[in-house]
């Protein structure tokens, strides 16, 4: 059986009839690994930070966030899931090269860089575990990483993802272990205090570009279009608008959930540390690593020793993430045979980025440069590519050329556009107040 042919397969008709309301791990799939690999090693850091240094006061950021994530990662599967491409692909057969160009190879460089600061602040969390070598364990996640990508089949391959996403549900248990008054968090979630003070601004800034990533654009359209090369019957909705209720409602579902959770785990962390770092005067974190040490001694082994191996699972969740976003843009900016569903023989310069952007980014940290400050600059990255995709995205969506009669409905559009505005500034703030304590 291919999937070229499913209608060669001598199955009754209901053995292939799609149910109406998917069963829940059916619609789970690309948003529920989008949402979950946006809270890496990275995020973590980012979140301790936030709850370490200003202890409950900038929850609010992450209800805010969440229907602007939700907005732009919808509309990022509904152009996978209509075209049959991803946002490179269809960039290539639309745009000029150069802005093509100009995105890819920016992402690339935050890819990469990020990757780094994952797979180092993952070997460092196994360090505080277990002790031993932790550059052998960076070496060792990331070619462990590149060999499941390679030679595991996308399907097995995404189960794997899936369940590995119940490890974040540690970091919500953690903040029930610890002490909390919980009426004063609902009291700052939802009467915010507000502050125009650089340093305030600045983790305002880092949330948002931690929350809404380029990688997870291209991601979540590429694995839309996976899914179409890998479920029988399937096909882009260009070719089979009959699908598209069914699977836009599978992609609202699982885009929102999928975002829900990444956001509710991100709050959790800000308000565990809070609720312990900010309460005994613990305010300066800058890896995720450090926040879990610091958790040691305030919280009991028990909380640390979860914090720790969370960081581990996350990474192993956000690295072939951030791996095969970068692989899919460059590929499909070349032409090239892309995709987790093929094999090695049929898209070995795919893989071949796989390997290369983990080993690089790998490499990173057994050279000076500081881990801290390449998770700043790729935060910088991210925030200024950002808005072009985001821009390019929006312009894909609303041309009939492209998506025909599946263009974005108004209100999903507006918000794509707020949640672009609110990018922009954030991007102008984060340059604004760069060099400012």
């Amino acid at each position: 059986m291919t999937d070229l042919e499913p209608l060669a397969v001598p199955n009754p008709p209901d053995a292939i009839k799609q149910p109406v309301r998917p069963p829940l791990l059916e619609v789970l799939g690309p948003g529920l690994i989008t949402g979950a690999s946006d809270d890496d090693p990275s995020g973590i850091a980012t979140y301790s930070q936030t709850g370490a240094q200003f202890g409950f006061d900038l929850g609010w950021t992450l209800l805010f966030s969440w229907p602007l994530m939700c907005a732009i990662q919808e509309i990022s599967a509904r152009i996978g899931r209509v075209t049959g491409r991803g946002i490179a692909g269809n960039l290539l057969k639309h745009y000029p090269r150069w802005v093509l160009y100009s995105i890819v190879s920016l992402l690339l460089v935050a890819n990469t860089i990020n990757l780094g600061a994952d797979l180092g602040a993952m070997a460092a969390a196994l360090k505080l575990v277990i002790g031993g070598p932790q550059l052998i364990y960076v070496g060792l996640f990331a070619v462990i990483s590149v060999l499941l990508e390679v030679f595991v089949r996308y399907s097995r391959y995404v189960s794997i993802l899936k369940w590995l996403t119940l490890v974040l549900f540690a970091y919500v248990g953690v903040a029930f272990v610890v002490h909390m008054p919980w009426l004063q968090v609902v009291r700052h979630l939802f009467v915010p205090k507000i502050s125009l003070k650089s340093d305030y601004l600045t983790v305002v800034v880092a949330i948002l570009g931690t929350t809404i990533s380029p990688y997870l654009f291209f991601w979540q359209a590429e694995e839309e279009v996976e899914e179409v090369k890998e479920r029988d019957g399937a096909k882009p909705l260009e070719r089979a608008p009959e699908q598209a209720p069914q699977e836009f409602n599978r992609i609202r579902w699982d885009t929102y959930l999928g975002m829900g959770l990444s956001n509710a785990v991100a709050l959790f962390i800000v308000l565990t540390t809070a609720a312990t770092l900010h309460a005994h005067g613990v305010t300066d974190i800058q890896t995720s690593s450090q926040a879990a040490e610091a958790l040691r001694p305030i919280a009991g082994p028990a909380v640390f020793l979860v914090f720790a191996l969370g960081i581990i699972g996350t990474g192993l969740l956000a690295v072939p993430v951030l791996a095969s976003s970068a692989a899919y843009a460059v590929g499909e900016s070349f032409g090239w045979h892309v995709g987790l569903t093929r094999k090695l023989s049929r898209a070995r310069r795919f893989y071949g980025v796989v390997a290369v952007a983990t080993l690089i980014g790998a490499g990173l940290n057994f050279t000076p440069l500081d881990p801290v400050k390449a998770l700043f600059w790729s935060a910088v990255v991210n925030g200024v590519v950002a808005v072009p995709v985001m821009v390019m995205m929006l312009l894909l969506a609303r041309r009939r050329d492209i998506m025909g009669q599946f263009t974005l409905p108004t209100l999903l559009r507006t918000i794509g556009w707020i949640a672009t505005a609110v990018m922009a500034i954030a991007a102008i703030g984060m340059f604004a107040t760069m060099g400012h304590s």
